[in-house]
């Protein structure tokens, strides 16, 4: 057995053991077959178990399900197996199923309870149908109006509702209890009458005989007290796939009797990224051809479980490798654990002049002057990028920098809420990036900010957003990584948000108040004045109840009288338990400095959309958390390891690797940083309107000041709504614009930029070459590249007319634009 098979063996016995199979190991252990459930108990409720076999390596091994395995009831009088493994009951008693495999052998115990079946129950038995085939999605009934006249709640949130327009709605023709087999809801989806979403499902299919014998029934709305479902879970709960390779999965219902149940025909399956493996509407993965990993979800009545595909690059890798790469901190080890799983190798790590731009740009949002150039490649000192980093973490370009980014996040329009209290909310971002202050405080000044808009920065969010849900919007999505704005309307498709969630959250800002004069936009300088209210409820905008303040999971803290709600919500918020709290500014901030995003988006936390690491991502944000929300440690911690320090150059076990960090991604630079970059290669400064003269780009305080340069390249809309997301996109306007900018060559060839002083300098051609390689680059040029930038400077020429173009033509390069 090969170290990579122990390896997930060893794993693959840890989560049997966490999940209470240990009878699956034994079956292995007998026969070399592992064969999912090792026990069975079946009733009239739960009529139908799904069996799965996998050869040796158990969940890391293949599924035999339907390709070698056979099944055969060794008590036909008491259960029944068909070939693909389903077993159903025939009489009450004991029985056992025997599973044959490649010469293995192993045998299922199977237990028949009361086969009086009861009715069927519509939410547990019947809506669960509409989502699997698709009937209540966005595109079909279950948009805003319905399709056709037949609306349905999106992805079945809202039961009475689905109920209703099914049974009570067109006269009786969806659900005909006298005619069961003409009623709507089954002629159309079986294509026996006209259906715009096609055909659906086949008769006498698991779906077709329940629904009909719902029906049959009387279509009732309940069917007794069925248990209340706890979780669902599904098997494998991870797996490790060749090309084309399969995977059927088999998804349990836990319910709070103590029971479980099959869902596996009701539930409803996707994945993640279908192009390294795509799942079918039975719950068979199959693997794409593309080095990669996947999460497959599997959803049932508002549940979710995730089985995590991953698709390694074929071919070995020695393991001695893994061993030898540098390891600074735990994010190296992450790193490399997830590359060891998926076959992939690092790059080499990155030329000192490669890291001294990189980590210039990301913590201090510009590129390095010649002077620091030279001396960091002159420095011979083993810590020398340690330095590095200190250095620009306390230089003041670190505070304007970061600040501009939460400013993207935060910024108003001050058409909206004015002009001196976008100011006043400028100045406080920036100050508490100049102080520091700890990420946890600073958020509970913005959630509990009290006083005028003119003079406390962190009132102007409250004067922007003024209604409970605008704010439960972008406090949930800035803070906690959690896209809530679905739930306002319908349950979360994707999550187990409902309304009544999104509403008690909301209700924490019921009790704001507010004095002075309002929103009058596009004129509102007025200032005004946030207070804390003495009354105020959110209500269930369908049922009309008042809800009382309730945070999206854990305790309810009891509030005291008169204090102000949205304290409670601060402290839930920013509390070292809160792990939501800690990894969305992980994840963001190891966005900004990696390229990609361990969850992307970076405000989308959620367990339908899963980190491409998440152990990193759980290390990334409890040592964030440790060490008291210090964002600089954060930015320390990410830019000493080796993986930050890896170059952006390929090699041919990782060219396809997107994810995983084996090599940096190059990024195209912030609109802010490439002007200021052109700015400090060729001398000459950028003005603009309600400035001092010689500000840089990233010390603007509102998007609303004029810049093409800006606008080219990103910034966002000033009539956007925050919290705005930079994109690094690249444009064919941006490549015309630094081409033709008439700005860009009047600051080439001003007679005060760089290119007019070295032009009339007495330094030879050589050294111009090499200062503006310095200077645009922060590298020296190579061999080939000094003697053809000194071949431009011919007996007699013009050296600045030289040096101007030598300089506009390295401006206009990937290098100078992207981040290596």
């Amino acid at each position: 057995m090969s170290i990579c098979q122990q390896f997930h063996n060893v794993v693959r016995v840890a989560v049997c053991l966490l999940l209470g199979c240990g009878s699956v190991l034994a079956n292995e252990a007998e026969s070399g077959l592992v064969v999912y459930p090792a026990t069975i108990t079946l009733s009239g409720d739960n009529p139908r178990q799904q069996l799965l076999v996998s050869g040796p390596g158990g969940a890391s091994g293949a599924d035999w399900t339907t390709t070698v395995a056979r099944f055969t009831s060794e008590t036909p009088n008491v259960v029944a197996v068909d070939a693909a493994g389903v077993v159903t009951p025939v009489s009450s008693g004991t029985g056992v199923v025997r599973v044959e495999a490649e010469g293995r052998v192993a045998q299922v115990s199977v237990t028949v309870g009361d086969l009086a079946t009861a009715l069927l129950d519509f939410e547990r038995d019947i809506q669960p149908y509409m989502a699997r085939f698709g009937c209540n999605a966005g595109a079909c009934h279950g948009k805003q109006r319905g399709q056709n006249g037949f609306q349905l709640s999106l992805l079945g949130f809202d039961h009475d509702f689905d109920h209703y327009a099914m049974v009570s709605e067109a006269r009786g023709r969806r659900v005909s209890v006298s005619t069961p087999e003409e009623s709507l809801l089954l002629t159309k989806p079986l294509g026996t009458v006209p259906h715009g979403g096609g055909i659906r499902i086949t008769k006498d299919s698991t779906a077709h005989r329940a629904i009909l014998r719902w029906i049959e029934e009387g279509a009732t709305r309940k069917a007794g007290t069925p248990p209340a479902l706890v979780k669902v879970t599904v098997w494998p709960t991870e797996r490790l796939l060749v090309r084309d390779e399969t995977q059927r999965l088999v998804v349990t219902a836990h319910y709070a009797d103590g029971s479980t149940r099959d869902v596996s025909s009701l539930a409803q399956f996707s994945s993640s990224d279908s192009v390294f493996a795509e799942v079918s509407p039975e719950g068979i993965v199959k693997a794409g051809k593309l080095t990669g990993e996947a999460a497959i979800m599997a959803r049932y009545e508002g549940n979710f479980a995730l089985t995590r595909v991953s698709m390694p690059l074929p071919g070995d890798v020695p393991e001695a490798y893994y061993a030898s790469l540098p390891r600074a901190n735990f994010i190296d080890d992450h790193i490399w654990s997830s590359m060891r799983r998926l076959g992939l190798k690092a790059s080499e790590p990155c030329s000192d002049a490669t890291y001294l731009r990189r980590v210039t740009i990301d913590i201090a949002g510009r590129v390095p002057t010649v002077d620091e150039a030279r001396s960091f490649l002159a420095d011979s000192g083993s810590d020398k990028r340690e330095r590095a980093v200190e250095r620009l973490l306390a230089s003041p370009d670190y505070a304007w920098h970061w600040a501009n980014k939460w400013a993207d996040l935060l910024r108003p329009n001050p058409y909206h809420v004015g002009i001196k209290a976008t100011v006043t909310y400028d100045d406080f971002i920036r100050d508490a990036f100049r102080k520091n202050q700890p990420y946890d405080q600073f958020v509970r000044e913005l959630l509990t900010a009290k006083g005028s808009t003119w003079r406390e920065g962190q009132t102007v969010m409250f004067r922007d957003r003024r209604a409970p849900d605008e704010l439960t919007t972008i406090v949930s999505q800035l803070f906690l990584g959690t896209r809530l704005e679905c739930a306002k309307c319908h349950h979360h498709p994707f999550e187990v948000w409902g309304q009544a969630d999104y509403y008690s959250f909301a209700a924490y800002f019921s009790r704001l108040g507010r004095k002075g004069t309002g929103i009058s936009a596009p004129i509102s300088g007025s200032e005004e004045f946030i207070f804390t209210a003495m009354s105020g409820e959110v209500s269930h905008p369908l049922t009309g109840q008042v809800l009382p303040p309730k945070p999206l999971f854990g305790a309810t803290r009891e509030l005291a009288a008169g204090e102000d709600r949205r304290q409670a919500l601060a402290e839930w918020i920013t509390s070292p338990d809160n792990h939501l709290f800690a990894r969305t500014m992980a994840n963001r901030v190891w966005t900004d400095l990696m390229g990609v995003g361990l969850v992307m988006p970076v405000d989308d936390l959620r367990a339908t959309n899963p980190a491409t690491n998440e152990p990193l991502l759980v290390a990334l944000g409890n040592d964030f958390r440790d060490h008291r929300f210090d964002i600089k440690h954060l930015i320390r911690r990410i830019t000493s390891s080796a993986a930050y320090s890896l170059a952006s150059e390929p090699n041919e076990r990782n060219s396809m690797d997107t994810r995983n960090y084996s090599r940096h991604y190059r990024q195209r630079l912030r609109g802010e940083v490439l002007l200021d970059a052109v700015c400090e290669v060729t001398g000459v400064g950028e003005e603009f309107v309600a400035m001092p003269s010689g500000s840089s780009a990233k010390e603007l305080w509102t998007h609303r000041i004029e810049s093409l340069f800006l606008d080219a390249f990103g910034r966002p809309n000033e009539n956007q709504d925050p919290p705005c997301e930079r994109t690094s996109d690249t444009t064919v306007v941006q490549a015309l614009h630094v081409m033709n900018s008439d700005s860009i060559a009047s600051k080439v060839t001003s007679d005060a930029g760089r290119a007019a002083a070295l032009g009339k300098s007495d330094k030879s051609p050589a050294e111009i070459v090499d200062e503006l390689y310095l200077a645009i680059y922060s590298r020296l040029p190579t061999n080939a590249e000094r003697e053809i930038g000194v071949g431009l400077y011919k007996d007699g020429s013009n050296r600045r007319l030289v040096t101007e173009d030598l300089m506009w033509a390295l401006i206009n390069t990937p290098e100078f634009w992207f981040k290596d």
